[in-house]
């Protein structure tokens, strides 16, 4: 098998600057296994110059990504795997590392994945197509997306946040990019974001899962367990 190249890294909803939450990962990958990686820029989060979209245009700037990348391996957080999913089958694709994440059927949507979670983020229109959290301060995100972080960290991810167009949500996916692509999914056993039964339903579809005691970030509270499943890739 010929070693992957490139870690290409697919973040979750509401949030920006993907190189910083995958940063405290791809600085130990490169240290132990000299494998360089690279953060997707989602349109539908604001961070392209288009002025938005949803999630058919993720998956396609996912697609743009992997037809410059070569060989790689993909790591969806959150949404990021639903993303994965809708981007469809890409031959650059070795590997695929879901963070408690999704692994969605065809005709799916991020709002009909979550729409059982007893007690789902909450969110509010912004008047401009786009939602963001509703009700959340610091103290509050942090306590529910990164206990296990430390306060500096934490601010920072929550400076970090960001509205989403409300069509990511809502647009079907029409591919399932995980199907017949050797997979690995995290649960994260600690997370107060996912439930872990969500988790665990989705892990199913993979072609192993492995669980954590982590909240929902472990690429930035524990990289180096992170790493080890990148690693386990590598052969």
């Amino acid at each position: 098998m010929t070693n992957p190249t490139t870690v290409l890294f697919v973040h979750g909803a509401l949030v920006r600057d993907g190189a910083w939450w995958w940063g405290p990962t791809a600085d130990l990958l490169r240290q132990r296994t000299g494998i360089d990686s690279r953060a997707l820029l989602l349109p539908s989060c604001g961070e392209t110059d288009d002025g938005g979209g949803d999630l058919a245009d993720d998956a396609a700037a996912l697609r743009r990504a992997l037809d410059e990348t070569g060989p790689a391996i993909v790591v969806g957080h959150s949404y990021g795997g639903t993303v994965i999913a809708a981007a469809g089958p890409h031959p650059s694709v070795r590997h695929l590392l879901l963070v408690s994440s999704y692994l969605p059927d065809v005709g799916a949507t991020q709002g009909s994945i979550m729409q059982d979670e007893p007690d789902p983020v909450a969110v509010r229109p912004d008047g401009a197509g786009r939602i963001g959290l509703d009700g959340y301060d610091e103290a509050s995100f942090g306590a529910r997306f990164l206990q296990d972080a430390d306060e500096s960290t934490r601010r920072a991810a929550w400076e970090r946040t960001t509205a989403q167009d409300v069509r990511a949500f809502g647009t079907p996916t029409t591919a399932a990019g995980w199907s017949g692509v050797d997979s690995t999914a995290i649960v994260c056993l600690d997370d107060r974001s996912t439930t872990v039964a969500l988790q665990r339903r989705h892990a199913a579809r993979a072609t192993r899962s492995v669980e954590l005691a982590t909240g929902h970030h472990p690429f930035i509270t524990r990289p180096d367990l992170v790493v080890e499943q990148v690693e386990a890739f590598l052969g």
